[in-house]
């Protein structure tokens, strides 16, 4: 009888492979993950059948804890700008605290090896956020535009405002209030 799967073990090798795609990309070899997590290298493949599943999980975790940081305590009663600033902040937050996450999403997001069947779970579970895109863009210079164009602009802001937080952390405020002024204008302006 087959023993069953660590959670643990499974969690150390999602971990390490966060940390290693984010340093070395999706061609980071999985020998260096599982060195990384503290398995040997089949025990890598007694939880994810190959390495494009492990990606592609990976891909799917890192998402969905973004969109969980990005929607916890969502203030869906207040205002619009109120809505998008509680994301917006979460967002940077999110990705000042998990740089590695963050690098690793990225190198991710553009990998042939992320399959549709992922970008499409990914795509529902952003359902919200896609409508909250929609309604900020809705009256706006970006009003003809798709939410994932909308997103994708917020994306490339956040990433500057957290590239600016990394250098000048005592600026994080300052930061944080730049990018979302400068995505809140673009896009509604």
């Amino acid at each position: 009888m087959a023993r069953p799967l660590s959670e643990d073990k499974r969690t150390a090798i999602l971990e390490a492979a966060t940390e290693v795609v984010a340093m070395l990309g999706v061609s980071a070899p999985t020998a260096k993950i599982a060195k990384d997590a503290g398995v040997a290298d089949g025990t890598l493949f007694t939880y994810f059948a190959s390495k494009d599943e492990l990606l592609n999980r990976l891909f799917l975790e890192l998402k969905m804890d973004l969109r969980d940081a990005m929607m916890t305590g969502y203030p869906a009663g207040k205002s619009l700008m109120d809505r998008n600033r509680h994301v917006w902040d979460r967002f940077i937050d999110w990705g000042s605290a998990y740089p590695s996450k963050r690098r690793a999403m990225r190198q991710l997001a553009v990998s042939d090896r992320i399959t549709e069947e992922s970008k499409r779970l990914v795509g529902n579970a952003f359902g919200e956020f896609d409508d909250i895109m929609r309604e900020c863009a809705s009256s706006g210079a970006m009003r003809l535009q798709p939410p994932s164009f909308v997103s994708a602009i917020m994306s490339a802001i956040g990433d500057t405002t957290m590239d600016f937080i990394a250098r000048e952390p005592r600026e994080a405020k300052r930061y944080k209030k730049a990018g979302f002024d400068a995505f809140w204008v673009g896009v509604t302006g």
